[in-house]
């Protein structure tokens, strides 16, 4: 894979933009002493998260709500569920859903389109942050007069073509750029290596190294190389803080990553309407397992870097989600349905419809999903009194039939009830 600026279709320009972010954050740091990419990936992850603020909060206020919302969806679920070859029951299902997202606010497909928008975003990111010099100009400037040498070095071509395919970078061609590719992933035994095949050169190979480690190394580690490669090294060589902090990083991104789906699932165990879905909890539940392990299988083997920026990102994911997570806590149901209300029926003045009852329309409430039960068992004793009444009247009517002498409906007949009356009900 070559690492040299993305031209990807939508990656590429957002990865160009994301990079004079990063660059700019590198120049400020180099002001102040700090040139560390390290510390420029951590407020470079802070930078971007907050630039989609708007975007993550959205997300979350909707996984939020949909706690809220549940039993409302199940309910119309529930009331349809033996109507599904209906056609007009199906229209008149979706019709309340629709009903009940608007009266909180969100959109059906609120989060997929969240995530959507962030996915080309994140993966820009991605191709920023694995290749630093392609975008942070002074990274690429402490590369570039090695470079140079090595381009009009003898026997620099064999010597970097393999150590390019060592290092998984493949396609490799003799120019600057891909050169700079290579070095950026130069690891220490590569450098003593470069430095005994070209001692000619070793000043500026010399001079290179100390400003890219002055760059690279964070607590110790080199950020273009990976957590599994420096433990295997560390070892050979008994370096045991190393090790430490090599393990370090898998563990802290499957913490943070656990971290992070919990504070997101908060409020949802003791929520009857959260479980009542057993499939979609189990799934749910298995993925918050699963992710914290992917991502420190995955931070093992990928470059220190993108498991910095796998930390600083779900650390940042986790404060924003406690702060979400304090919104929703302090939200007035009905007056967030009477506000949506509002909204929608402006919308519908525009459009020259007429006011719109989501309150009446989507009429279940999280109230009367809890009381269910006792409603149910109202609805059957009205039902029961309606049988009773009918069976009275009946009786009666078969009674005075059955002991009347006279024409049916003539004025001796309806004496005869009412003396018929006044003997059952002892009335004198």
């Amino acid at each position: 894979m070559l690492l040299t600026k993305s031209t990807a279709f939508i990656i590429g320009p957002i990865a160009t933009v994301l990079g004079y972010i990063m660059n700019a954050i590198f120049w400020v740091q180099e002001q102040i002493g700090l040139p560390n990419i390290g510390l420029c990936i951590i407020l470079f992850t802070i930078v971007i998260y907050m630039l989609m603020l708007p975007l993550t909060i959205q997300q979350q206020k909707f996984s939020k709500l949909q706690v809220k919302m549940n039993p409302e969806l199940q309910a119309i679920n529930k009331k349809y569920e033996k109507k599904k070859d209906d056609q007009a029951a199906m229209m008149k299902m979706n019709e309340e859903t629709k009903a009940v997202y608007a009266k909180y606010g969100v959109h059906p497909m609120g989060s997929c389109l969240q995530l959507l928008i962030q996915m080309p975003i994140l993966f820009a990111l991605y191709r920023v942050i694995w290749n630093v010099p392609a975008y942070v100009t002074s990274v690429y400037n402490a590369f570039s007069p090695l470079a140079a040498e090595l381009l009009d070095a003898s026997g620099a071509e064999e010597f970097m073509t393999d150590a390019a395919s060592s290092l998984s970078v493949s396609n490799f061609e003799m120019t600057m750029n891909k050169l700079i590719d290579v070095l950026y992933k130069f690891k220490t035994a590569n450098w003593s290596e470069l430095l005994e095949s070209f001692p000619d050169l070793s000043t500026v190979i010399e001079s290179t190294q100390t400003t890219v480690n002055r760059m690279n190394y964070f607590i110790g580690l080199n950020i273009a190389d990976s957590p599994m490669s420096i433990m295997t090294s560390a070892y050979q060589s008994r370096s045991w803080l190393l090790i430490i902090g090599a393990v370090l990083i898998p563990v802290l991104a499957a913490l943070t990553q656990w971290m992070n789906a919990k504070l997101a699932s908060t409020g949802n165990e003791n929520n009857p309407s959260a479980n009542s879905n057993d499939t979609m909890n189990a799934t749910m539940k298995s993925m918050n397992t699963v992710m914290p392990l992917m991502s420190a299988v995955f931070c093992l083997s990928l470059p220190v870097g993108m498991g910095i920026y796998w930390i600083a990102g779900a650390v940042i994911r986790s404060i924003q989600q406690v702060f979400v997570n304090r919104s929703i806590d302090k939200i007035d149901v009905e007056d967030l349905i009477k506000q949506n209300l509002e909204k929608e029926n402006k919308k519908r003045e525009k459009q020259g419809l007429p006011p719109q009852k989501i309150a009446n329309t989507a009429k279940i409430s999280t109230r009367n999903i809890e009381s269910a039960q006792s409603k149910q068992l109202t609805d059957d004793q009205k039902e029961l009194n309606k049988e009773e009444r009918a069976n009275k009247i009946k009786a009666s009517t078969d009674y005075y039939k059955n002991n009347s002498t006279a024409k049916p409906g003539s004025l001796a007949s309806k004496a005869q009830m009412v003396q018929q009356y006044n003997e059952r009900t002892k009335k004198k």
